[in-house]
């Protein structure tokens, strides 16, 4: 909490107030106004984005695919043009801009202010800011995406470092000159594949500390014309609308014929097709087995190294990032796109570090030491270590239920909530991109567009009923997270450390962390909880 007294006389009621101004935060907004209800918008940035205002790292771009990364809402659609097949932050960034011209969101946002302190009394959530400022309403809507309390790993010596340290999800506005510079990248999830892509090819002497190789998949970008776009338009309702239809929030076609029941030639030929077109077709039109059968896994992840294989030249480089043996399941941690990753990592002025084999030691002043006693010196380090994901921006939040319990004591032995959307002992309190949610397992807007919807439709009803809360009972938010986690236990993510399971955070509890039957499913499921109030105890 902020240690400042407080001035009360900044302090205001509104009857919705929305935390976060991601793709969250702009639907949510702009769908309460139109039901005619007094709303406001907090956001520790200075900007809408989200998640899209913090990345500005090098090569940082969406690897969901035009069209279907935006927001079903003509009047924003209809007036913007993306370049690019997977548009890049500058472009998102721009296009959150577009969208809140044209909807005139800015009126009713307050930027560069933190809640730290969330607490239910009287009917009514009062968030008190880092600043000050007590804001209370009726209802709260949590839009804090997945992605936003950066992890810092607790090496050795780290604040003993001289040098120019970063986390991906802070860099510099105005980028970060590393002509002449000995540069360390540690970490190679997506952010990590994306720097190096890019730093990789310029003047500096880049290293790469790698422990588990990402799998990376041909991104085919292109370049978008505004006359294909004009010309889609008409159909941007069904192609937007289909992608909440289906499983990964993608309207990719599905495959049709089992793993077990094809060839080996029918499915070589698969493989092919779905490589050569790009983007996420060899992850989400592929075998879907491959979450749960071994077999059709590994069959799966030889065709992509020996593809991936045959661009590395360097052979000692080659068996890091794509070994002939498989050492973590495809697609069970986040595959990620590239498009010359691999052709930059062989250049003679990027050198790999397989942290299996020798990990970190020690930050020194001057760079970092290994296990095998090697030390390195760098100009600047870049921790592209990812977030406390899922959960770690609600924690921030300092959210106490209706007994003052927080909300890390109520979830200190794993996550519990109903449909992802709400929490037992917390009234009228709403999660957007949130856990136990399709979330990182699916394309953002639909899964947001429809969580957001459901808000809506029960808000809508509460205020024509005369309801003054709506909590989840206590067995329905129980069986929600033991269905997930059923369901996670016929899997294979729970053999991965990943972050879909919260393994990448010390101490927290490992569990998967995302509803796993799909955005259609998801759909189906939260909409039966309208009807009559299912799993709510409601309040008059």
């Amino acid at each position: 909490m902020g240690s400042f007294e407080r001035d009360t006389s900044r302090d205001f009621f509104t009857k919705v107030l929305i935390i976060g101004a991601g793709f969250g935060g702009v639907y949510a907004l702009h769908k309460f106004r139109q039901l005619g209800l007094e709303v406001k918008l907090v956001e520790a940035g200075s900007g809408f984005g989200g998640v899209w205002h913090w990345n500005r790292y090098p090569g940082a771009r969406v690897d969901s695919e035009f069209p279907f990364y935006q927001l079903s809402i003509p009047e924003v659609y209809k007036t913007f043009d993306f370049s690019e097949r997977f548009p890049d932050h500058n472009e998102l960034r721009r296009y959150f801009q577009h969208a809140s011209k044209i909807l005139d969101l800015d009126k009713d946002a307050i930027f560069n202010t933190i809640v730290e302190g969330t607490t239910w009394s009287d009917g009514k959530w009062t968030c008190l800011t880092k600043d000050g400022r007590g804001i209370t309403c009726k209802y709260l809507v949590l839009c804090t995406g997945s992605s936003y309390k950066k992890h810092l790993p607790a090496f050795k010596g780290l604040e003993n470092y001289k040098g120019t340290l970063i986390h991906s999800a802070a860099f510099p506005e105005g980028g970060l000159d590393v002509k002449g510079k000995r540069v360390a990248v540690v970490g190679n999830g997506s952010t990590g594949v994306q720097i190096i892509q890019e730093l990789g090819k310029l003047d500096c002497d880049l290293t790469a500390f790698i422990r588990t190789p990402i799998v990376g998949l041909p991104m085919k970008q292109r370049t978008i014309s505004a006359q294909e776009q004009q010309s889609l338009r008409s159909f941007y309702d069904a192609i937007l609308g289909s992608a909440k239809k289906c499983r990964p929030g993608f309207p990719y076609n599905a495959q049709g014929k089992p793993f077990l029941d094809s060839t080996d030639e029918e499915r070589e030929a698969q493989f092919e097709e779905l490589w050569a077109r790009g983007g996420f077709a060899f992850f989400l039109s592929n075998y879907m087995e491959f979450v749960t059968d071994k077999a059709a896994n590994e069959c799966i992840y030889n065709f992509w190294a020996k593809k991936t294989r045959a661009r590395v030249k360097d052979p000692v480089k080659r068996d890091i990032v794509a070994p002939v043996k498989q050492q973590h399941y495809f697609g069970v941690k986040r595959p990620s796109l590239e498009v010359d990753y691999y052709e930059t990592i062989d250049r003679p002025n990027v050198t790999l570090v397989n942290l299996k084999k020798t990990s970190i030691s020690e930050i020194t002043e001057t760079g970092i030491q290994t296990n095998d006693g090697e030390k390195r010196d760098f100009d600047i380090v870049i921790l592209a270590t990812g977030y406390d994901a899922m959960t770690g921006s609600l924690m921030d939040l300092w959210i106490r239920d209706r007994e003052g319990r927080p909300l890390q004591e109520l979830w200190q032995e794993g996550v519990e909530t109903y449909l992802g959307l709400m929490i037992t002992g917390m009234p009228n309190m709403f999660m957007v991109y949130s856990p136990q949610a399709p979330t990182a397992l699916s394309n953002g807007p639909p899964v947001i567009e429809s969580q957001v919807d459901w808000i809506i439709s029960a808000v809508s009803k509460m205020e024509e009923d005369g309801i003054k809360t709506i909590e989840p009972q206590k067995a329905f938010a129980e069986k929600w997270r033991k269905d997930i986690q059923d369901m996670n236990a016929m899997t294979l993510y729970p053999l991965e450390n990943s972050w879909y399971m919260g393994a990448n955070i010390p101490g927290k509890v490992r569990e998967q962390l995302m509803y796993l039957g799909g955005v259609d499913a998801y759909n189906v499921a939260i909409l039966d909880a309208l009807i009559g109030w299912k799993g709510f105890d409601v309040g008059f």
